[in-house]
């Protein structure tokens, strides 16, 4: 395997450990960045963005149509990783990440200098709506180009453990935007929380935003990518080679990406307006156990991963699927309870105890299961599509489904759980990966 190096020369022989670690350790400072801005748009969109951009609502439609504004987010990512999967399967994976983090950040910066309802009326809530849209391109292409310049450097012994790195920048990026809200929620009166301190966060992202280009910029490009090139292996349209050659492995990673999705955002968005609205608790209770689950999942996610190196993927993602599908129900009740105790080990269970043995191989395995010049384009397109089918409007429906049976949550167990039937039936269905080459030579 080669290395081409910043001037140009080449080198021959394997990647080093020291670049294996400084391309996993660039991958989840990068990444954390990101998702601190997408989630906490999320964290406001729950307990926030009702009162300030669609106050003239009944309470509860005002939450779905923040709620609303959130996945439509989701629905930009699909067009934003056939974009960025495109070019980074073209022209290469670094300059689909650097691109990505200036969209994300200028897009979240904005945010926290947005007027609202009381400035100018539903426009507020219009451009508050655009400004998710470059958010959800953005992240589009985000995911895909991170975790396949992880996968693609690391060792091939050890994929699934550094392609959690990126995955790691979730609960980083989770952990960073709850923490930056909790600080400035309680720092505060709840007056001045709406009237100007909720911007705080959304500005403050210029900061992480400078350190995460600055990291990004010293990377090299994916080894495996420039042999393909130098091969001239390339296709002219990878996502429409993906829908040719590879549609078994699109339509599989999509549906395999439905449950792990919706429950992440069950847990970590959804649950933040019931914790509130419905079992009429602190915010900090919801707050405070995605702060502990965040610094959880810094040990499961990898642990996870590691496993899959040891015992295969498949194994470990579709124990993720059944056991999640399985705990939706007694998760429930636990909450039902109104014990703070509860509801912690609840999501603290379904986060990282089972939601993780699906996210953290999640990036190696869909890296896997498609070939090195269409790659980033399977793997982004794939993650996405599912991502916008599930999660996008998992909160949006759970909060519809509560309405609609007057506070009671038998609905939401349904949903979550056709969900994970679809995932769990795709993952039996996929074929193990944990022993292929990635080279251009491999057969996919």
């Amino acid at each position: 395997m080669t290395v081409r190096v910043a001037d140009g020369q080449v080198l021959s022989g394997r990647v080093s450990s020291a670049e294996h670690r400084k391309v996993a350790v660039a991958s989840l400072v990068g990444t954390a960045i990101e998702w601190y801005d997408y989630y906490l748009y999320g964290t406001c969109a729950a307990l926030i963005f009702p009162h300030l951009f669609f106050p003239s609502m009944d309470a509860w439609v005002g939450t779905i149509a923040a709620f609303a504004t959130y996945a439509v987010g989701f629905v930009a990512r699909p067009v934003g990783a056939a974009v960025f999967g495109h070019y980074g399967d073209r022209i290469g994976r670094k300059a689909i990440l650097v691109l990505s983090l200036w969209m994300m950040g200028g897009s979240t910066i904005a945010i926290g200098f947005l007027p609202t309802y009381e400035s100018i009326g539903p426009w507020a809530a219009v451009l508050l709506s655009v400004l998710r849209l470059i958010q959800g391109f953005a992240v589009g292409g985000e995911w895909g180009s991170a975790v396949v310049m992880a996968v693609e450097h690391a060792p091939a012994n050890r994929r699934g453990l550094f392609g959690s790195f990126p995955q790691i920048g979730v609960p980083a990026g989770l952990l960073l935007s709850t923490l930056a809200f909790f600080i400035t929620s309680v720092s505060m009166s709840n007056a001045d929380l709406m009237a100007w301190g909720w911007r705080i966060p959304f500005i403050a992202s210029i900061v992480m935003v400078m350190v995460g280009m600055f990291i990004r910029l010293k990377l090299h490009e994916s080894p495996v990518f420039e042999q393909m090139k130098r091969r001239q292996q390339d296709v002219k349209a990878p996502a429409m080679e993906v829908l040719k050659s590879h549609r078994r492995a699109l339509y599989l990673t999509i549906g395999m990406k439905l449950l792990q999705n919706a429950v992440f955002y069950m847990y970590s968005v959804f649950m933040l307006s019931y914790i509130t609205g419905t079992l009429k608790m602190d915010r900090s209770v919801g707050l405070g156990a995605i702060l502990l689950s965040s610094v959880i999942g810094f040990a499961t996610l990898p642990a996870w991963s590691y496993l899959s190196d040891l015992i295969g993927r498949k194994k470990v993602y579709l124990f993720g699927t059944i056991a999640s599908t399985l705990f939706i129900a007694p998760f429930f009740w636990m909450a039902h309870t109104g014990s703070v105790v509860l509801i912690v080990i609840g999501m603290v269970i379904g986060l990282n105890v089972l939601h993780d043995a699906m996210y953290g191989p999640q990036a190696v395995y869909f890296s896997e299961l498609f070939g090195t010049n269409v790659r980033l384009s399977g793997a982004n397109i794939g993650y996405a599509v599912g991502a916008v089918l599930s999660g996008g409007f998992a909160p949006m429906i759970a909060t519809a489904l509560l309405k609609w049976n007057d506070g009671g949550t038998w609905g939401i167990t349904v949903y979550f759980m056709a969900l994970g039937v679809i995932s769990v039936i795709c993952t039996m269905m996929a074929r193990e990966t944990w022993q292929d080459r990635l080279d251009p030579e491999a057969r996919q």
